[in-house]
């Protein structure tokens, strides 16, 4: 059964561009979450100069154990399918990525690697820690808040990440507010949020992916972080598309 979804899907995606068409079935699965409903307007200028600095500022998720594991977590397959979408574009992506840290600790830490990596993207994973802490949820948005308006002013776009949705521990950490929150913020403050938490829910729940034992097999780990990079391509370079001016039917 879940070999024929993934393959009616697979066709059915066959008609939405090159793009898809060159993504695993797997990955395709969760397109219809992809909604870069918010422009990139740095990054859009940064394709046209042909230099794309990102940076990505997260927790323990968005690492992978092992030697390899740098180079196999999403970040450096995001690089690899930005550098594949927009050739000709030198495409940069650097991490400040470590565990344990809330949203209000990477606030902190965002001017001095904003200056560092000089980024017109930051991609910001955030939430997990703040809900196995139990951080006030307003506190939480207050700091979301504060670090937009800090990459802002650096000159940079952000993307919001929420946290990564696990069936082994969906019923000991509290996400849900977290998640929420994360998506108010990000309407409020009108930057694409990439909702990590439902696409991986929605593997999970069609079999795409064991997540039960996410943990314990490390190419499953892999096989999701390469899906998570080439989905996060695929929502900055539609919202760092130019936008068409509007056309004007009227004399």
């Amino acid at each position: 059964m879940r070999k024929r979804l993934l393959l009616l899907l697979a066709l059915l995606m066959l008609g939405a561009g090159p793009a898809w068409a060159e993504h695993p079935a797997e990955c395709r699965v969760a397109e219809n979450l992809i909604e870069p409903n918010f422009r990139l307007p740095h990054v859009t200028r940064a394709v046209d100069a042909k230099h794309l600095n990102i940076l990505v500022v997260g927790a323990g998720s968005s690492q992978l154990p092992g030697s390899s594991g740098a180079g196999n977590a999403y970040p450096a397959r995001l690089q690899h399918a930005l550098a594949d979408r927009l050739r000709g574009v030198d495409v940069k992506v650097t991490t400040d990525v470590k565990s344990g840290r809330t949203a209000a600790e990477m606030v902190k830490a965002l001017p001095d690697a904003l200056a560092a990596a000089t980024p017109a993207l930051l991609v910001w994973q955030t939430g997990t820690v703040d809900a196995m802490l139990g951080v006030d949820p307003d506190l939480f948005s207050q700091s979301l808040d504060k670090g937009i308006k800090i990459a802002r002013s650096a000159g940079a776009d952000v993307v919001l990440i929420n946290a990564q949705y696990s069936p082994r521990t969906e019923s000991m950490i509290a996400l849900g507010t977290y998640v929420e929150d994360m998506r108010w913020v990000a309407l409020q403050q009108e930057v694409p949020l990439f909702d990590r938490f439902s696409i991986m829910k929605l593997w999970g729940e069609l079999g795409t992916f064991d997540l039960y034992s996410a943990t314990k097999k490390l190419d499953i780990a892999e096989q999701v972080h390469d899906c998570i990079g080439r989905l996060m391509a695929d929502m900055v370079v539609s919202a760092a598309k130019p936008e068409e001016p509007p056309t004007n039917g009227s004399r």
